[in-house]
């Protein structure tokens, strides 16, 4: 069965506009992705929404949890921003799907070239292959329980909590 990748924006697919000096969304960049990670499984992927997460509702949160229901996949990788990552990631365990759902993300965005989301990208499709069903968090190289990790703001990397 193939692997449903839902696509929400964050940093991995922000753009840079030179002119202007700001960050904005165009398109994701999944293909891109996929094709420079040689990626030979079967995946199929839906943009539901192109912004970065600290504009993101509940309402867009509920929407992400309504299309992880409805489709016919149990593994599922979520592309989210960062900052509230973990605040999906419990909407979606409390909708108490049996399905093994990833969230990545990306702290550079994948078109400056020094982004860390290729390998999150990675790590994350392997992940969601070989974890039982539940919701991670999938950054910095590693897996975390959803409830039990957070993003450390001084330094950028996620850690895990108790």
């Amino acid at each position: 069965m193939a692997i449903r990748i839902f696509i929400t924006g964050g940093t991995f697919d922000k753009e840079y506009d030179e002119i202007t000096g700001k960050l904005y969304f165009k398109d994701t960049h999944i293909h891109e992705i996929l094709e420079l990670g040689r990626a030979r499984i079967d995946v199929s992927f839906r943009t539901l929404m192109m912004i970065d997460s600290l504009e993101m509702t509940d309402s867009d949160r509920q929407l992400i949890l309504e299309n992880c229901k409805n489709v016919e996949e149990d593994q599922i990788i979520i592309t989210h921003g960062t900052d509230t990552m973990t605040e999906t990631a419990k909407v979606l365990a409390n909708g108490n799907l049996e399905k093994t759902i990833v969230l990545t993300g990306a702290m550079i965005p994948i078109k400056f070239g020094s982004s860390d989301g290729l390998f999150n990208m990675g790590s994350a499709l392997g992940f969601v292959q070989s974890l039982p069903h539940y919701v991670y968090i999938a950054m910095n190289g590693r897996c975390f329980d959803f409830d039990k990790v957070q993003k450390n703001k001084k330094t950028g990397v996620f850690e895990e909590v108790d």
